[in-house]
């Protein structure tokens, strides 16, 4: 296997147009102790081994060694799409191995892309659900059968690998397979698209990687043809579920399945910056403005709608229906990346952390062996423990479970966070930008030199983040650091003492820099109310508290004996306070005054005085359920004493 020098290059998105990149793989290395550092130990130490284990429980691995043997499949284990999962966990292996060496996950590398590779057919097809004995034809659903939306992932895992160790056996499938695709779906060929997204994003990364534009036209390809009703429509699923029913330049918000909608925007990102379509990449960021502003949650999550997992219509965001799939998550990080790098937006790295802390980390449990599918904002009862010993059935349940009957986010978080130290810094000439805070060291390449930086903080617990130059090159460097949109009253002091306001947005400080010089970001993390738009009906009359980049949210667990979650308001006169372990808030609440037995839950309005009134502690959203089962709401109605006037 041919080695390869890291540097900058070991990424998960590195356009080949454009000044700006994110950090490689080992420029940027968190502390272990740290808010980030802490979710990828245990993700190296148990969720990778949790989902092998699942897998290769339920068949998902033994799919491939039959295609192998070239046996015929009877009743085959799975989804059509569980050879994505053994793609996105592979994806994960090849970047936690290329930050550190571990043997054992080695072995588990090369054992998995052994079988992927025996399962590959001799023109680079590769499929365990269709186009072998006893299953159906290849391409003869391609709504719903997830041949190309599989081989994505395949790619994206072949990027991950030839990035950080050079071509090996993985990398070689999946340029085959991509050579398949383009055979098949080229111009003059099969004019068709898969019902899933995701091939576009695998085509145009791995045409990066490999220099090999005719990935990256095949993957434009298909983007031109999304929206020309294409796919057959299924019973209860209309076009725009697939995002068929419109050209991609011509939508103005992100609609249907909510992860195949992001997929698709982000494929369509990296095609516009690889061709120099400045239109494409204007429609796209016209969609991402429109989808915040009217169809995200306060966690940055996407999806309010449990029967097609996708988006709804404007203001359409009503908490206890909230979906927000773990892997809608995931996707709009994608999506926003890439358009942080074509652009430089701040905005884009502030929804990539308001998603990161408050949906992607809440998915796993502490341990990286239980997760939550579904995110809703308001759980109305506490679930069970989940105690089954297969699978669960219930996504949207209360409760973090080891494994899901679509099990897409257990690998998807594990593939995000063995490489999301990558996101933490940008790179454009001279200048470095500091974009997500945690402890850790900085170490990277510059036209002038190297430079190295320690930083240190106890974010987002606490706001101060304090950066320590150890090396610096002997020109100029200009220092960026992110000051988040919700930050006010922000100040950072320069290496010569001097105490500077700095206005959410960019800080930047240029000058020749020199060991031991120190900046110190202060950011006000004091819990706030936050006050939904009032065209979101669903949660007109309640509140919401934040703190620092974190959602609370009020658990049932916490509450007073008596007390029940929907008796609960909250006293908005009464500002939050801090309290608990730095991340949490205090805030003063009262319960209902009661209705009448029996009585109809409405009549006319009157005074709500009457309840108790009681201090309870907020927690953050991302630790929700981690005690006890719970309910649970982050929008808090508002206490009124007496009518309006």
């Amino acid at each position: 296997m041919t080695m390869i020098s890291e540097g900058g290059a070991a990424a998960p998105v590195r356009p080949t147009a454009g000044t700006r990149r994110g950090a490689g793989l080992t420029e940027v290395v968190w502390d272990p102790d740290g808010f980030w550092g802490r979710m990828q130990v245990a993700n190296a130490a148990q969720t990778f081994t949790h989902c092998i284990a699942w897998m290769d429980r339920l068949g998902w691995l033994e799919n491939l060694d039959r295609v192998a043997r070239g046996e015929e499949t009877v009743d085959r284990p799975g989804w059509q799409f569980s050879d994505s999962e053994i793609y996105k966990l592979l994806e994960g292996l090849a970047w936690e191995l290329g930050r550190r060496d571990d043997p054992a996950l080695a072995a588990a590398y090369e054992d998995l892309v052994a079988r992927v590779a025996a399962a590959q057919d001799d023109d680079g097809y590769l499929g365990t659900a269709f186009g072998h004995p006893g299953l159906p034809p290849r391409y003869s659903d391609m709504s719903m059968g997830h041949e190309l939306y599989n081989m994505g992932h395949l790619m994206q895992a072949a990027v991950a690998r030839m990035r950080t160790a050079g071509e090996d056996t993985l990398v070689e499938v999946a340029r085959r397979a991509a050579d398949h695709v383009c055979r098949e779906f080229g111009e003059g060929c099969r004019e068709s698209l898969c019902g899933h997204p995701e091939i576009e994003v695998g085509l145009a990364e791995l045409g990066r990687a490999l220099d090999e534009p005719r990935y990256i036209a095949q993957a434009q390809l298909f983007v031109d043809r999304r929206g020309r009703g294409l796919l057959p429509v299924r019973p209860l699923l209309a076009a725009d579920y697939f995002q068929d029913d419109l050209p991609v330049r011509e939508a103005e918000a992100l609609r249907g399945h909510a992860v195949r909608a992001l997929y698709l925007s982000a494929g369509a990102v990296d095609v516009a910056v690889e061709t120099g379509d400045a239109a494409l990449l204007a429609a796209l960021e016209r969609q991402w403005a429109r989808t915040v502003e009217r169809r995200t949650y306060i966690t940055g999550g996407m999806g309010s709608r449990h029967q097609d997992e996708g988006f709804g219509q404007d203001w359409e965001l009503p908490p206890d229906r909230a979906y927000c799939e773990t892997c809608a998550g995931v996707a709009s990080v994608m999506f926003s990346w890439r358009l942080f790098l074509a652009t430089g937006d701040v905005a884009y790295v502030d929804l990539i952390e308001r998603t990161l802390h408050n949906v992607v980390a809440t998915a796993p449990d502490a341990t990286g062996t239980a997760f939550f599918y579904a995110n809703p904002l308001h759980e109305r009862v506490a679930g069970a423990e989940y105690a089954g010993e297969g699978v669960n059935h219930r996504a949207e349940g209360g409760v973090r479970a080891p494994w899901f009957d679509v099990s897409c986010c257990p690998t998807n978080v594990a593939r995000t966070l063995a490489s999301l130290h990558a996101y933490a810094v940008a790179v454009e000439g001279d200048a470095v930008a500091l974009l997500l805070y945690a402890p850790g060291d900085i170490d990277v390449a510059l036209p002038g030199g190297r430079l190295r930086l320690r930083v240190d903080t106890a974010y987002p617990s606490e706001g101060e983040v304090r950066v320590t130059v150890l090396e610096a090159p002997p020109t100029a460097v200009t220092l960026r650091l992110r000051v988040p949109g919700w930050a006010e009253g922000t100040t950072v002091v320069v290496p010569d003492g001097t105490r500077a306001d700095a206005a959410p947005g960019w800080w930047e400080d240029t000058r020749e820099l020199r060991a031991r010089d120190v900046y110190v970001l202060a950011l006000d993390v004091s819990p706030r109310l936050v006050w939904p738009d009032a065209r979101i009906d669903a949660v007109r009359g309640t509140v919401a508290v934040e703190r620092g980049p974190l959602v609370l949210c009020l658990e049932s667990t916490d509450l007073p004996a008596g007390a029940a979650l929907e008796d609960v308001r909250i006293d908005t006169s009464v500002a939050p306070r801090a309290a608990g372990d730095g991340a949490e808030a205090a805030a003063s609440l009262r319960t209902w005054a009661g209705a009448r037995p029996g009585a109809l839950p409405y009549g006319a309005r009157g005074a709500e005085d009457g309840g108790a009134s009681f201090a309870l502690t907020l927690v953050p959203y991302h630790r929700w359920g981690e005690r006890a089962p719970s309910a649970m709401r982050v929008f808090i109605p508002v206490a009124e004493v007496s009518p309006p006037q």
